[in-house]
């Protein structure tokens, strides 16, 4: 029997699939109302509950009544139920009511509760006598979902008459019901329960959520209740207060708020202006400009970092006095504050105050020119480079930094042929390499000249700003440099050849000097630095093909001496896949000081497969000499399984 429901069920399922054509809902309908009538089993007539929610409607509703009292299909019974439009899925489930019992009862009450049936408030009412909490508790919250007057008023008169294990259960309910009367706007009818939820003893959450939803059911009236919560010295009740703040529409709410102020702690005093800030009121800004110029310093700050929630630019100033007064968390505060606030008329009100400002101000202002790239205030910064004030100067050529151009670029060579203060010289370094970094060749013509200055400290400047302006032209003042009659220029002229190929890894013209320092340069560690380089142009690069790099580095292994200049070219012969550098690091790897480098550039080339020009018998030899010369055993290993893949 079991086999021919299954079989049943099967067949209707794929007549449900396989029309020719869609079937209509109401087809549908009727051959799912079929397997619950048949026999199939539990499982099957489950998922034909849930594609009646999808398809059913009246008259399936007989078929699904009876599953109510069945313990394994009510749930799936219920689902179908709630969906379901229309009276007849409603007088089903009042009709459970008293039908069915325990947990089956529980489930029906939550379907009556979500599907807010105001026939069904009488038999719910009777529900609130029962013995069992549970049933009490489920019948109590569908009745605050359905809502309405006589819900209300059945609430209310449980609340006042149950006992304590009973009212702490109707109490939820009362404020869910209370909650769909405020929704609906009965504010008078959700006062009343409200009131009478947190006059109760019930829990002290179903109080506190009582209290909110009181104060919001008076609305401006409410506002002697709000602010004898924002006093109370429970914390959870000071909480709920400023929850409901946030909530509670209108400007004399606002401004009762801001009078508040005055009255509370200042710990409490920082929560509450946080609370009036999420209010967005202009209304309270006066106030709160008050207390971030005048309060205490915890709420000052916390009042400087939610200025910019209101948008006004009548908090510029004083945001800008606050930065400016020396004391670090006002000032890191308030530049913060004023770098969130959006508009370009914050950066028209900065730029106005900074012709007149000096000192700690005009130091501000310029940095939030920079944090607000505010491009307006780059005439002003090459003279305030020049300022008595040195936070002002400092300020002034970091903010070039970020917003200077090749413009800058000659006043800035000019302020380094002035400039003796070490300090302010590195900052007139700073902004002009990140300048010439930005604008490139743009910057060439104002540069040079500082590469032929008498000040041997200024030719070094010149030498860092031709690195990151790049091209043929900076290069070859550069290489000029080494030449220079100043050995310490010297000494960074060749360093910043040497790392020439990090910045400009596809700039052929490098590779020459670099090669000419490895082999020829006049102290040891320009050769080592050359050779370095070199090495690095040579892996780099992109336009060399692999057999190109092959014989540049085997053009350069002659003239390597010290073992760890042979180790940079292992490390960019490894990174040569071709069978021509496996050959130079076999003969690299009889060298005892460089044999494992050599061997494990071996291995990882083996690794990495396709290598060009590779043959069974040139592999065998290269991972042969690997397990011979090779100490690390892990190195060894990876060359004994490669041998075997290849054997």
């Amino acid at each position: 029997m079991v086999g021919a429901a299954i079989s049943f069920f099967a067949i209707t399922q794929a007549s449900l699939a396989a029309d020719s054509k869609p079937a209509s809902s109401a087809e549908k309908q009727k051959k799912l109302i079929a397997v619950l009538q048949s026999d199939a089993p539990s499982a099957d007539k489950a998922i034909t509950c849930k594609n009646l929610a999808i398809y059913g409607d009246k008259d399936a509703v007989p078929s699904l009544a009876p599953l109510l009292a069945d313990t394994n299909l009510a749930s799936w019974a219920r689902i179908a139920l709630e969906a379901i439009p229309g009276p007849a899925a409603d007088e089903a489930l009042r009709g459970a009511l008293s039908q069915v019992k325990g947990n089956l009862l529980i489930g029906a009450i939550n379907s009556i509760g979500v599907r807010r049936d105001p026939k069904a408030v009488d038999a719910l009412a009777e529900k609130l006598k029962d013995g069992d909490v549970e049933i009490v508790a489920a019948a109590a919250v569908a009745l605050g979902n359905i809502g309405g007057a006589p819900a209300a008023k059945i609430l209310n008169q449980a609340l006042a008459g149950s006992r304590n294990e009973i009212r702490a259960v109707v109490a939820e309910g009362g404020v869910l019901c209370a909650e769909r009367l405020l929704a609906d706007g009965k504010f008078a009818e959700a006062t009343q329960l409200y009131d009478a939820v947190r006059r109760a003893d019930v829990p002290k959450q179903r109080q506190l959520e009582a209290t909110r939803g009181a104060i919001l059911a008076r609305r401006s009236e409410g506002i002697p209740l709000l602010l004898e919560q924002l006093r109370a010295g429970d914390k959870a009740v000071f909480g709920i207060a400023l929850r409901t703040a946030r909530e509670l529409p209108g400007r004399d709410v606002t401004e009762a708020l801001g009078t508040e102020l005055d009255r509370t702690t200042p710990e409490r005093q920082v929560m509450l202006l946080l609370a009036l800030a999420d209010r967005g009121d202009a209304a309270v800004l006066p106030k709160v400009l008050q207390v971030a110029q005048h309060g205490s310093k915890p709420t000052r700050v916390a009042t400087l970092g939610l200025l910019d929630r209101f948008g006004d630019l009548s908090s510029v100033p004083v945001l800008l006095n606050a930065a400016a007064e020396g004391d670090a968390d006002l000032t890191r505060t308030a530049k913060a504050t004023l770098t969130r606030m959006e508009g370009r008329a914050v950066d028209t009100a900065l730029l106005a105050r900074l012709p007149q400002a000096s000192g700690k101000l005009r130091q501000v202002i310029i940095e939030l020119a920079a944090l607000r790239r505010i491009e307006g205030a780059v005439p002003a910064l090459v003279p305030s480079a020049e300022d008595a004030d040195a936070g002002v100067r400092r300020a002034a050529l970091d903010t070039l930094s970020v917003l200077g151009s090749d413009q800058q670029a000659g006043d800035l060579v000019r302020l380094l042929s002035k400039t003796r203060n070490s300090e302010d010289r590195d900052g007139i370094e700073k902004a002009l390499t990140a300048i010439c970094g930005r604008s490139g060749s743009r910057c060439l013509q104002p540069v040079l000249p500082l590469a032929r200055n008498s000040d041997n400290g200024l030719r070094k400047i010149a030498l860092h700003a031709l690195a990151a302006i790049g091209g043929p032209d900076a290069l070859a003042a550069v290489k000029a440099a080494v030449e220079d009659r100043d050995e310490s220029v010297q000494d960074e002229a060749v360093g910043t050849l040497a790392t020439w190929p990090n910045n400009w890894p596809d700039d052929s013209g490098v590779a020459e000097p670099l090669l000419s320092l490895a082999k020829t340069g006049k102290k040891q560690s320009y050769r080592v630095q050359g050779s370095r380089g070199y090495l690095l142009y040579v892996q780099e690069s992109k336009k060399l093909s692999n057999s190109e790099k092959l014989t540049a580095v085997n053009g350069l292994l002659p003239s390597l001496k010290q073992a760890q200049e042979k180790r940079l070219a292992i490390a960019t012969l490894g990174a040569i896949p071709s069978a021509g550098a496996v050959e130079v690091l076999v003969g690299l790897a009889g060298d005892p000081a460089l044999a494992e480098e050599a061997c494990l550039a071996i291995v990882n080339l083996a690794i990495a497969k396709n290598l060009e020009g590779a043959t069974r018998e040139s592999w065998q030899k290269a991972l042969q000499t690997v397990v011979e010369k090779s100490k690390n055993d892990a190195t060894r290993k990876k060359a004994g399984d490669a041998l075997k893949r290849i054997e």
